[in-house]
């Protein structure tokens, strides 16, 4: 006797579900039509239609990383296919310039390094110390995640690296406690580790690419006086962050962690030794770059290879391909050649003009002069992912509106750059952000919901911190 064979019931999709799908599917027509409109459009005087295109780009781009509609390294795909087909950029070469940027391939290595610290135990142990130390209290494990911050950055001044080690710490640390990865305790970590940690890197000269870059921007900078003119303004916007983000997760800290599982205290295995070992190497070379003049690409890579080699590194290739999240890669790569297509499209020269056109209004109060620049320095940091690019059109432009409205033209330039440090709206702008956000603890509305209140922090504390403390310091507002 033959049976009837069964087929599968449907499994019917929740409200919930079926109301998301439907809220995604409207965003993404939305924004798709709104790409079509600004192609369609003239472009207003002075712009070049390859450089309304590539800001037609950069709308549909910045709307599809902040509203999740689609996967993220999907839409990073999207871009690069767009940046060719709208015309914006002369042909795939150009689109693709991304993929082959240092930059990238630095974020490669560093969540290398991160995965090794994960996968040898390492990150265990380190998280098993963390939270005994916190004696079950859910405010003295946060506590110990800000400390952590400008005490780590003189060993890994490279915020990517920090995060990339400290975001598999603390993910073993709340596996351990059982905080479960949406509850408030968890996306507080999350958050500051996304939007804090990256900070206490900018304090020092040689801590990351922001500093480098705007202090060659600017001229004139030495090592000292960077730290002198930075150090205020950056505590305190770590600090003003930090209780932000404790007060908008104030849930979270309300709740005791469980005990911990009793483990007895063994010593460091081969494999954690040579991960330490490794990780620290690559530490020495960053912060010896004055000495070697290597790109950080090059400390990066050679950890990447030795934490890969057969018989030295702690890691299989199978484990690396499986694991590394490749998300990061072609998100940042994407951004990175959205970013050079709206320098040589002429779209940044573009914004920057806008910006001109304002500023001289104000040129008898020195004040409204630098507010007006960080205000307008918000459209252009939602536009332009990358804070390289970001830096480059915004500081020189800075600069110049301030010999014309005899406000120091240094005071304008480090303005700009707090406002545009300080803030990030989706993760694509940062390669920390990325390798906090593929771990699936934040949401994209909800990093930029934060930038937001970043954005309003830094205004404040350009205008009533940054700028009584330079005057203080010898670098007074108005010159000439």
């Amino acid at each position: 006797m033959t049976g009837d064979v069964q087929q599968p019931k449907a499994v019917a999709a929740k409200p919930g579900e079926v109301s998301a799908r439907l809220s995604g599917t409207l965003t993404l027509l939305g924004l798709v039509a709104l790409f079509s409109l600004i192609v369609a459009l003239p472009a207003p005087t002075g712009l070049p239609e390859a450089g309304k295109r590539v800001l037609a780009v950069a709308v549909l781009a910045i709307g599809l990383w902040c509203t999740e509609a689609l996967p993220a390294a999907l839409t990073g795909l999207v871009v690069v296919l767009l940046l060719v087909l709208s015309g914006g950029v002369a042909g795939f070469p150009e689109a693709l310039v991304g993929f082959s940027d240092p930059v990238a391939y630095f974020l490669l290595g560093v969540l290398t390094i991160g995965l090794a610290v994960s996968r040898s135990g390492l990150a265990e142990r380190v998280a098993l110390f963390f939270l005994g130390r916190s004696r079950g209290s859910s405010r003295s494990l946060y506590l110990q995640l800000l400390l952590a911050f400008p005490l780590l950055t003189l060993i890994l001044p490279s915020a990517t690296t920090r995060t990339g080690i400290l975001v598999h710490v603390y993910e073993h640390a709340l596996e351990l406690a059982k905080v479960p990865r949406r509850a408030p305790l968890a996306r507080a970590i999350m958050m500051a580790l996304n939007s804090i940690n990256r900070l206490a890197s900018t304090v020092i000269l040689t801590g990351g690419i922001t500093p480098v870059v705007a202090a060659s921007l600017i001229g004139g900078i030495y090592w000292s006086q960077w730290l002198l003119l930075m150090s205020v303004p950056y505590l305190a916007l770590l600090l003003i962050g930090s209780a932000t983000i404790y007060v908008v997760y104030r849930e979270g800290f309300a709740d005791r962690l469980p005990p911990l599982p009793i483990k007895p205290r063994t010593p460091l295995t081969a494999r954690e030794w040579r991960t330490v070992v490794i990780t620290l190497g690559a530490s020495a070379l960053w912060l010896t770059d004055s000495l070697h003049h290597w790109h950080p690409v090059v400390p990066a890579l050679i950890a990447w290879i030795l934490l890969l080699a057969p018989r030295i590194g702690v890691l299989t290739w199978s484990e690396f391909e499986r694991d590394i999240g490749w998300t990061n890669f072609f998100v940042l790569a994407s951004s990175l050649s959205l970013a050079k297509a709206l320098v040589s499209s002429g779209a940044s020269d573009w914004l920057a003009s806008l910006i001109v056109a304002q500023v001289p209004v104000f040129r008898d109060s020195p004040v409204l002069v630098v507010a007006t620049l960080l205000v307008a320095s918000v459209p252009v940091r939602l536009l332009i992912p990358n804070i390289t690019g970001f830096l480059a059109t915004t500081i020189p432009i800075a600069m110049a509106i301030g010999v014309q409205t005899q406000v120091n033209p240094m005071i304008c330039g480090l303005a700009v750059m707090i406002a545009g440090d300080a803030v990030l709206y989706y993760p694509a702008q940062s390669a920390s952000s990325l390798a906090v956000y593929e771990r699936g603890y934040l949401s994209a509305p909800e990093i930029f919901r934060f930038g937001v209140w970043m954005t309003l922090i830094a205004f404040v504390v350009v205008l009533a911190v940054a700028l009584p403390y330079w005057s203080a310091v010898g670098e007074t507002l108005r010159v000439g």
